[in-house]
């Protein structure tokens, strides 16, 4: 209509005009009117193509649902799908995405695994080789082993059991968790504790000849009593009758087959495992193979690991690669035994004899201690 108007009013001036004239300003007055018509606005909707304030409503939507305003009303398959593909295209996450996306932890602070239960335990005995044995069995890269003896069962038992996970490594689902605390064997309580966490844990003997691991048990201790008495004066209650004292600690320890009986009330024997303190030391890779076994793990720990150490009379691993010197026991281990009377050592071989046999009947195999 205001089209019609503007040309009425000129057109009593068109006699003046050109033809060239006229027909220039027939064209900006249909421009002109063609704008009034059809809106910038409208022109890009029905092209699916939005304009600027289109995309600026739409980005402002990307955190809150899209206003449909007259001049920005996209069909659905032009809404925001757009807009966002050409956001992703530049390398830039939807708003909505960004909104909550936080910073994430450095790799180093990740934690991976989770704090187990102990699924084997070595559990004696003391003097035998049960650090040997832990150390060399955590090489594998199944195994996972707390470090220190956690006394657990036989003196924090009234922490609780999440005290006790508490000092556990982290271990993934395939892997194993153990501890040793030497101590177990003998303490009367252990074995009902244990199997009342779990009766499913694996159980690990290290045996060594009762005799030699009495003086064994004594050197050590000397080191940090000099004033200890004699071994002798401890040993027995009445030497030339040959009466041995067994509430000597050093003595009751080696009384296997006793202290194997309170076991057996709470394990089978096929879930306890025996290891040889003598053959550990002249075949470690043997006698891991039979450890490695019983755990269910794959043979890994094998000779290429050990070396004989002349001067500790010892098995030590070979160094890794990236281990400048090769690992040892401490200097507690494999140290030289205070010399024992000979007459001592066989009236103590006498006494521990029938004990050994029967020991040796219950497990089903001679160690050959005689």
């Amino acid at each position: 209509m205001a089209c019609v108007l503007l040309f009425s009013r000129l057109h009593p001036f068109s006699h003046r005009l050109t033809r060239t004239s006229i027909c220039l300003l027939s064209l900006i007055l249909s421009y002109l009117c063609y704008c009034a018509l059809f809106p910038a606005d409208t022109i890009m909707h029905k092209s699916g193509d939005p304009t600027p304030s289109c995309q600026r409503v739409l980005a402002d939507g990307a955190k809150r649902r899209i206003q449909k305003t007259p001049s920005c009303v996209l069909p659905l398959d032009a809404r925001p799908i757009n807009v966002e593909i050409s956001r992703l295209k530049s390398d830039q996450r939807p708003p909505s995405i960004l909104h909550i996306d936080t910073p994430s932890p450095p790799m180093g602070n990740l934690k991976f695994g989770n704090k187990k239960l102990p699924n084997a335990i070595i559990v004696g005995v003391k003097k035998g080789g049960t650090r040997a044995v832990l150390e060399f069995i955590r090489i594998h890269p199944d195994v996972r082993a707390a470090g220190t003896e956690t006394h657990f069962f036989d003196r924090n038992y009234d922490r609780g059991l999440e005290w006790y996970r508490g000092l556990m490594p982290r271990t993934l689902e395939s892997q194993i968790t153990m501890e040793k605390t030497p101590s177990y064997f003998v303490t009367k309580e252990t074995p009902h504790r244990i199997s009342a966490m779990s009766r499913d844990t694996k159980l690990i003997v290290v045996v060594r000849d009762p005799v030699t691991r009495a003086i064994s048990d004594y050197t050590q201790t000397l080191t940090k009593s000099p004033d200890l008495p004699s071994f002798q004066d401890l040993a027995f209650r009445n030497q030339s009758l040959g009466i041995v004292d067994t509430s000597w600690n050093a003595i009751r320890i080696g009384l296997y087959a006793l202290h194997l009986e309170n076991w057996l009330r709470y394990f089978p024997l096929a879930q306890i495992h025996f290891v040889s303190g003598e053959r550990l030391i002249t075949d470690p890779a043997g006698e891991l193979a039979r450890v490695q076994d019983f755990l269910g793990l794959k043979r890994i720990v094998t000779d290429k690991h050990f070396y004989f150490n002349r001067t500790k009379g010892f098995p030590c691993l070979k160094k890794p690669e990236s281990s400048g010197s090769p690992r040892c026991l401490g200097k507690s281990k494999g140290r030289t035994h205070v010399q024992i009377d000979r007459d001592a050592i066989e009236q103590l071989r006498d006494f521990y004899r029938p004990y050994n046999i029967k020991f040796y009947e219950m497990v089903g195999h001679d160690f050959k201690w005689e």
